[in-house]
């Protein structure tokens, strides 16, 4: 794979990169490499509250016995 490598003042890269200030007034090196021609592409698959896992049952949304309501002072 080819790549460049280069070392230098860090104050040429300013306004190019955000650079921590401790690395101010140094010589930093800076390395790229070239970006595949097809990126993967992204999962767009969004899962929130919840594990991957089997299935609520659909008792799982019914209302709970009155003496276990009682027990809990609801």
């Amino acid at each position: 794979m080819e790549f460049l490598r280069q070392t230098l003042g860090s104050d040429k890269l300013d306004g190019i990169f955000n650079i921590p200030q401790s690395w101010r007034n140094r010589k930093v090196e800076v390395i790229i490499l070239p970006l595949p021609d097809e990126l993967p592409e992204a999962k767009h698959e969004v899962c929130i509250g919840f594990l991957d896992g089997p299935p609520l049952p659909d008792s799982f949304f019914d209302p709970l016995p009155e003496e276990d309501l009682q027990a809990w002072g609801l």
